[in-house]
């Protein structure tokens, strides 16, 4: 078996090989090969596995994303992708010959944080990843979904008064509003963590799921007091009679505020049994503001980006930190097969990370790391789990304090 890597004249067979390998048929591009999911794809980082005869059996790919980590530090991170083999030639070691070779690339590429969304979670835990983001669906009747009066009091029994809002909502269609789409994430993206970024040629490609694709969408634009777009929701209508469904791909959105305000115009929207928002952060406010509080149905919670930290010591001082402290933490990455341990010491954000042979405070894998990383999970849960070992008493709620974002990281992309 021959792993190598693929240039642009590779392109139709990486991309025959990779639908093969989930029992598909690739759509049919645009004329200017725009239009489909892999229409932004690197072929200068993608890999390809044939066989001695020349039979190519597995595919491996990597976009080039900035993500956004603690303390809005924007590191460069590949997205792993494109990752199949065919059924001919699983449970054969191919996939773990892939993702090694695809680990060692990236780190001779000086790379230091690898990310992916996993198919299917029991797969890429093996190979070092953790789930570091979260997501879920959001779903609201219609007719329980008055937003009550904002509290101007902080009280009991305090005055209600509707906060007003300054800015405004237009709804305009997906294809004549591309750029103010691409300003306002980009905007949004800086400043969240666990946001990864898009790059142009996403959006000039119609790459991915919408509203990066060119598929028909209405967007809900925020504008501010100054006429400036700072925030929207793209969304589409489907259904007959009661069962009529307004989804909501994504809000972008530069603060709750904002948020509030779109989530408002859509769940008014007339002729419409319920509301769905695809992706809805996990910890967002929202529900709070629900007259009925009780309305919201949450599902399908799940993970969503997956972190493997490729240079622990550069992952760990690359990021921002809360409060000040010292850990030392015993990696072990078995897939690798490389062992650390490292003191991480954290003063006013910032944090050194040296080799020691300390006594550890945490013994953990390179995949709890990348779990507990963005701050999206509590070391202590994965204490309490029995993933992540606790040497003495308070090494827990050290690293939870530690490790927490400023706020919990989620991502929107999809790659």
């Amino acid at each position: 078996m021959d792993i190598r890597a693929t240039s642009d004249q590779d392109h139709d067979v990486f991309v025959e090989t990779l639908h093969a390998a989930f029992g598909r048929f690739p759509e049919t591009p645009a004329e200017d090969g725009g239009g489909v999911w892999w229409a932004a794809l690197e072929m200068d980082r993608g890999l390809l596995a044939v066989t001695p005869e020349g039979r190519p059996v597995a595919t491996a790919g990597a976009y080039s994303f900035e993500l956004t980590l603690p303390g809005e530090v924007l590191a460069p991170a590949a997205g792993v992708t494109a990752v199949g083999v065919v059924p001919s030639h699983r449970r054969q070691g191919v996939l773990s010959a892939m993702m090694r070779h695809q680990l060692t690339e990236l780190r001779a590429r000086g790379e230091f944080l690898s990310v992916l969304l996993a198919s299917e979670a029991p797969i890429y835990g093996r190979f070092g990843y953790g789930p570091a983001t979260y997501t879920q669906r959001l779903t609201v009747p219609r007719h329980r979904a008055a937003l009550a009066p904002r509290r101007a009091g902080g009280r009991a029994g305090g005055a209600a008064g509707a906060v007003p809002d300054a800015g405004s909502v237009e709804v305009v269609r997906r294809a004549g509003c591309g750029e103010i789409l691409e300003e306002v994430y980009d905007r949004y993206r800086r400043a969240q963590p666990g946001a990864l970024s898009r790059p142009s040629r996403w959006w000039a490609r119609g790459a991915g799921q919408p509203p990066v694709a060119r598929a028909a969408r209405y967007v809900a634009v925020h504008r501010d007091a100054d006429g400036v777009p700072d925030g929207y929701a793209t969304y589409s209508i489907d259904g007959q009679g009661d069962a009529v469904t307004l989804t909501v791909d994504e809000t972008v959105a530069a603060d709750d505020a904002v948020f509030t305000a779109l989530a408002g115009f859509v769940l008014g929207h007339d002729l419409v049994g319920r509301i769905v928002f695809r992706h809805f952060p996990p910890e967002h406010p929202l529900r709070w503001r629900f007259a009925d509080f009780r309305a919201a149905e949450v599902s399908n919670h799940t993970d969503w980006l997956w972190v493997r930290l490729l240079d622990v010591p550069r992952a760990l001082t690359t990021r921002g930190w809360s409060g000040d402290g010292e850990l030392v933490l015993d990696v072990d990455d078995p897939f690798l097969g490389e062992h650390g341990r490292h003191l991480l010491t954290v003063r006013d954000g910032k944090a050194a990370c040296v080799p020691t042979d300390r006594e550890p405070d945490l013994s953990l894998e390179v995949g709890d790391l990348g779990a507990i990383y963005l701050g999206g999970t509590a070391p202590s849960t994965l204490v309490r789990a029995g993933h992540v070992r606790a040497h003495r008493p308070g090494a827990a709620a050290l690293a939870d304090a530690l490790f927490r974002a400023g706020r919990p990281p989620h991502c929107l992309h999809w790659f």
